[in-house]
């Protein structure tokens, strides 16, 4: 599977009150898009019918998809879509497509959303129907890692810190974590500095990083049901497991204050 290109680190970017509030807009402008696909899902609806309806959403609200066009790792070719559907072994940037979804299906949807500068991501785990019981607890051991590393979070805290618990409580549950993509501050640009992983190493250690208040990060636990190794598909974009078992990818965007985490992309998604 080809790598991501090493850039160099960039000075992590502390936002105003003010900034956050911008991407607090939109951030729940994600939410709401989140919750209008959601709302459409179902055994037959194609993946690409949810992106249609994200797309509108988005729009709707006067916010455009930072996913949509964003450089990738191959030459020329940015990302197609407006939104991330990965689809049961699929572990992120999964196009959207004709694919129709059917009963026992697990999925993430993931919505980046800009609008006044600034950008909120969100990416929540969806079941169609009724799924299997591995399935389900991945998903509720991929929800308790993300709200394990909320309620860690403050001010002066070392992120490896944090890593380790979800590293630990992902492994204790006998899944894996992946490696190969993590959570990264957020902003004007959907991927800033620094690198938030759910894991740690050597590598990890040596580029830890202290919470500071006004730093604006995702956190987004990336779990398998089986084995951590991943290959790309054929389409370029999409990355699933070697093994083909179940996946699962969560995310909030956060904004570290005096006392704790802000959770930017809070609200319910019914």
């Amino acid at each position: 599977m080809p790598r991501r290109q090493k850039r160099p680190q960039m000075p992590i970017l502390l936002k105003t009150p003010a900034e956050i509030e911008t991407m607090r807009r939109a951030s729940q402008i994600a939410v709401k898009t989140i919750t209008a696909m959601v709302r459409a899902a179902g055994p037959g609806v194609t993946t690409l019918k949810l992106d249609h309806i994200a797309a509108d959403t988005l729009a709707a609200h006067g916010a455009t998809s930072a996913l949509k066009n964003y450089p990738t790792y191959m030459p020329g070719q940015g990302y197609p879509r407006h939104t991330c559907i990965s689809v049961n072994d699929q572990v992120c940037n999964g196009v959207p497509g004709p694919r129709g979804l059917r009963e026992g299906d697990i999925l993430s949807l993931g919505v980046v959303a800009k609008t006044g500068g600034f950008c909120g991501s969100r990416t929540m785990m969806l079941g169609i129907g009724k799924i299997s019981n591995d399935a389900a607890h991945l998903i509720d051991v991929a929800d308790e890692a993300l709200a394990i590393a909320i309620d860690e979070v403050r001010p002066t805290r070392k992120w490896s810190e944090i890593a380790r618990m979800i590293q630990s409580h992902v492994e204790s549950n006998g899944m894996g974590v992946v490696r190969e993509f993590v959570g990264h501050g957020i902003g004007r640009q959907m991927l800033e500095d620094p690198k938030v992983c759910n894991f740690v190493s050597s590598e990890v250690v040596r580029g830890d990083f202290a919470l500071r208040p006004g730093m604006t990060i995702t956190i987004q636990p990336m779990i398998t049901l089986g084995r951590r190794e991943l290959m790309q598909r054929d389409d370029g974009f999409t990355v699933a497991t070697q093994d083909g078992k179940p996946a699962a990818h969560v995310t909030h965007t956060i904004a570290v204050t005096q006392s704790g985490a802000d959770v930017l992309t809070a609200g319910t998604i019914a």
